[in-house]
């Protein structure tokens, strides 16, 4: 059981992930700065414009320059974090792309190992063998239908016949001949109903 407790388990979080992770980070701590120069820009403009007014305009002048500076610093934050990104999406998609190679390289060892139960040669083989059993019993078919003599086709169509005759299941014939002309027979009399009569 200490064994067990004590096992170090293996982390599934690779070198990739972490570089990801810290790059992930990095990001949003400029984004943070972004946001808080941003902030400082507008509210700089706006001390500026009281400066002015006051008539402080040297004060205002080294305000705006300090702004322009700021704004210059903006400028490189944002074409930082645009890098940032591009090399996150770039080891994202490297990281795929080893998956698909790893895909790859499993299957064509399975495939290779495929190949060697079964070589070429070994499906022309059978392929042969196959053919071959083919033929023979095409042979073996014909003889057995050439072997039949006549008296052998006909008791075949006569327990053909028989077969039939059974399953029809139909009366036996008379074995006297029919009579030609039907004897006469009195003629029968039909009678209408009274209630009939009466309707009409």
């Amino acid at each position: 059981m200490g064994n067990l407790l004590g096992r170090k388990r293996r982390s599934r979080v690779t070198e990739q992930d972490k570089a990801v992770l810290q790059l992930k980070q990095q990001r949003d701590k400029l984004k943070q700065y972004q946001k808080r120069i941003t902030l400082n820009l507008e509210r700089e403009r706006d001390v500026a414009r009281q400066l002015l007014r006051d008539g402080k305009k040297a004060k205002a002048l080294l305000l705006l320059k300090k702004k322009r500076y700021q704004e210059q610093l903006l400028d490189k934050t944002e074409n930082q974090i645009s890098n940032l990104e591009r090399m996150v999406q770039d080891i994202e998609f490297t990281q795929i792309e080893m998956k698909v190679i790893e895909g790859l390289k499993i299957g064509n060892e399975c495939l290779h190992k495929m190949h060697e139960v079964m070589s070429v040669e070994e499906v022309e083989r059978i392929i042969d063998e196959t053919q071959d059993a083919v033929e023979y019993q095409r042979q073996i078919d014909e003889m057995l239908a050439g072997s039949l003599t006549e008296e052998d086709e006909d008791a075949i169509l006569e327990e053909l016949n028989a077969i039939t005759q059974e399953q029809l299941d139909l009366p036996e014939v008379p074995a006297e001949p029919l009579p030609e002309q039907i004897p006469d027979a009195s003629p029968v009399k039909i009678r209408a109903k009274p209630e009939l009569v009466a309707a009409s």
